[in-house]
């Protein structure tokens, strides 16, 4: 008996993400959010246990890459995508259905980097056994490391955010005590609920919106706003004013703005480059853009932490 599954539009709002890589949208959510319902709806199939079948299949991505010939980097290809969805799926099958835990989390992140690291030696040690060209070996070092240093430098990144976040709402709490001021929100909490905003034409509504839901205090006046906005990207922004009406013009096909990054990477290395028999050029222009849109990201970071020592020297001035 099929389970009671809601139809496949509610679905994709429950299982897909607000904003993802360019790649998840276009070739991936399409074919892996109808397979989500139909697995929720006929098998009683776990997220763990599709995160082990994505696993395997990347090994045989792997096996193939091994091989060396072009013909089996195409089947390689084929396997690493598919690979791919079913990493997608359990994800959004655990979101479907209440079944995601924190060790889930964790075994589907140790598998991606598992299967990263066999396909990158075996792609490469394929080819240099094909060619008997070094650069292959070298390559293979190139792949691990900027794989390995996204998802660092990803969660350092977060772990600075966060610390930043952290700082001002003790800064606020201590205003509230003293003087009973405003609660406090985020722009870039703000805007991931209402992700496709345009900044530079509703940022004041956003805020005035942002303040009617919270509400005056317990004895306020109504009319006084009661949620103040910090802005951590307002310096980024001011030296990029395009960037606002790039970012909606992206989100509003749930496209996040960081276009290269860990999974085009992959995708190019392991999908792109067998399928087009192009491995040494088409992965290092990957891991060119991939560095390049890192450390945009890192200079946005070091503009933040600008805008976050201004903050904090306002609630000084007012203290």
């Amino acid at each position: 008996m099929p389970q009671d599954i809601p139809p496949l539009a509610e679905v994709r709002r429950t299982t897909e993400k607000k904003r993802d890589a360019w790649w998840t949208v276009v070739l991936v959510d399409p074919v892996a959010t109808p397979l989500v319902r139909w697995t929720a709806m006929w098998t009683r199939i776990t997220p763990n246990q599709i995160t082990w079948f994505a696993l395997f299949l990347g090994l045989g991505a792997a096996a193939c890459f091994a091989a060396g010939s072009w013909g089996w980097l195409i089947a390689g290809a084929a396997l690493y995508h598919a690979s791919f969805i079913l990493d997608c799926m359990d994800g959004k099958l655990a979101r479907l259905t209440g079944t995601g835990s924190v060790f889930g989390a964790w075994l589907d992140y140790v598998f991606d980097r598992v299967r990263v690291l066999a396909c990158a030696v075996a792609l490469m040690g394929g080819q240099f056994v094909r060619t008997g060209d070094v650069v292959y070996l070298w390559l293979a070092l190139a792949v691990v490391f900027l794989d390995m240093l996204r998802y660092v430098d990803a969660l350092q990144i977060f772990k600075i955010r966060h610390g930043m976040r952290k700082q001002i709402k003790a800064r606020v709490r201590e205003a509230q005590r003293a003087e009973d001021e405003r609660e406090l929100a985020f722009m870039e909490d703000l805007l991931q609920q209402n992700p496709t905003a345009d900044l530079e034409q509703d940022q004041n509504r956003t805020v005035a919106e942002a303040a009617e839901a919270a509400g005056p205090a317990d004895g306020e006046n109504p009319e006084q706003p009661t949620t103040a906005v910090v802005d951590l990207h307002q310096e980024f922004r001011h030296r990029f004013p395009w960037y606002s009406r790039f970012r909606t013009l992206l989100l509003r096909h749930r496209i996040r703005t960081h276009l290269v990054s860990g999974i085009e990477f992959q995708m190019a290395v392991f999908i792109i480059a067998p399928l087009a028999d192009a491995v040494a050029p088409v992965t290092i222009g990957a891991g060119v853009l991939l560095l390049s849109f890192e450390l945009a990201i890192i200079y946005k970071l070091l503009l933040s932490t600008r805008d976050f020592t201004r903050t904090i020297e306002s609630f000084e001035k007012t203290a």
